[in-house]
């Protein structure tokens, strides 16, 4: 099995996703062009319907001839039950039905997808019984770097139950934990307040003082994170900084003045970081570097300035980017360039 392809041809799909859902316009146009390929990039046969079977009987109680859209199955028995939607559909609400279904079976996981998120599911709280949550949800156009591993344990020729079942385990509650600081970062409930506030503060807690650590404590975190994610920035920025080797190729070049009083700031140098970052799946990060300017700063390819792929502009009244041939985007931090992932991927593609 080879990984790197499994994770080229996912985000191939991921792209395709992007580029057609606007014109797909119900559930069987998505199975066809997005839920088929994301199993047969995962080894299995889409073809044979006694491995992926379409329309597989699951009765529910005194109902017939219920039927859940897709099961995987080995050895006549279905492991993964696949329930679809049509790509324009949000999956809220529509896990009930998926819930009758696995009951009914012997299986051990459930797939909810609109062919661009995908909720698997398994019976961690009650054998047997679905869980009222995922443990993994994946958003096929913005597949993170780990859950990659967790896609993969997916794969046919790597299927294997006890494996999955007992990382399910600990990605459910990771999600559940990262849920909870992300909901309180922003806005921290009373009992988490309180329980931050017992410990940094002596006297009684009362709603007025809740009230008055709120900002604090969202301030204190926020920076927290900040200093933590410029740390992990910095350290990067020692591994590959600006070369100060002259292009020697002969192509025409337009070279920035480079003159003494230019300051690189650390600001520009988290946008650097974090656009090499970003395009580390498609291009080698000692192939990134930066050229900076009075105008504006460069991240380039190969220490070339004609193939610059974003300029970080900085003014007293906005910090915008530019990336090339994809236009020209306001920003409020360089943690924002992430936004924009799949331009650079494109302004870096033509460099390849």
């Amino acid at each position: 099995m080879e990984i790197e392809k499994i994770k080229d041809d996912l985000k191939t799909l991921g792209k395709r996703v992007s580029e057609l859902s606007g014109n797909i316009t119900n559930e069987e146009q998505t199975k066809n062009a997005f839920i088929m390929p994301f199993f047969q990039a995962l080894g299995y046969d889409i073809f044979n319907p006694l491995e992926f079977v379409p329309e597989f009987t699951a009765d529910v109680g005194i109902k017939k001839g219920e039927k859940v859209d897709y099961a995987v199955v080995t050895d006549g028995k279905p492991q993964i039950l696949i329930e679809c939607k049509s790509v324009s559909e949000r999956l809220t609400k529509h896990d009930s039905q998926l819930f009758r279904y696995f009951g009914t079976t012997n299986s051990k996981f459930a797939i909810l997808t609109n062919g661009k998120e995908y909720r698997f599911f398994t019976d961690l709280d009650e054998a047997n019984k679905m869980d009222s949550t995922p443990f993994l949800t994946v958003d096929i156009e913005n597949i993170r770097d780990n859950q990659f591993s967790e896609i993969i344990k997916f794969h046919k020729n790597n299927f294997d139950i006890d494996k999955i079942v007992s990382s399910a385990s600990e990605l459910k509650y990771l999600n559940i934990l990262k849920t909870f600081l992300s909901e309180n970062l922003t806005e921290p409930t009373d009992s988490f307040l309180s329980y931050l506030v017992s410990e940094i503060y002596d006297g009684r807690k009362t709603q007025a003082i809740l009230d008055s650590f709120k900002p604090i404590i969202t301030k204190g975190f926020n920076q927290f994170i900040s200093e933590k994610v410029n740390e992990k920035l910095s350290a990067a920025l020692n591994t590959n900084g600006a070369s100060s080797e002259i292009e020697s190729d002969n192509e025409l070049e337009t070279i920035e003045d480079h003159s003494s009083d230019i300051v690189t700031t650390p600001e520009e140098l988290e946008a650097y970081t974090v656009v090499k970052m970003l395009l580390q799946d498609v291009i080698t990060p000692d192939r990134i570097f930066y050229r900076d300017n009075k105008s504006y700063f460069n991240v380039i390819v190969d220490n070339k300035i004609t193939k610059w792929v974003l300029r970080f502009i900085v003014k007293p009244s906005k910090t915008s980017i530019e990336v090339r041939d994809c236009g020209t985007f306001e920003i409020d931090s360089p943690l924002d360039i992430s936004k924009y992932t799949v331009e650079l991927h494109e302004a870096v593609a033509k460099f390849l």
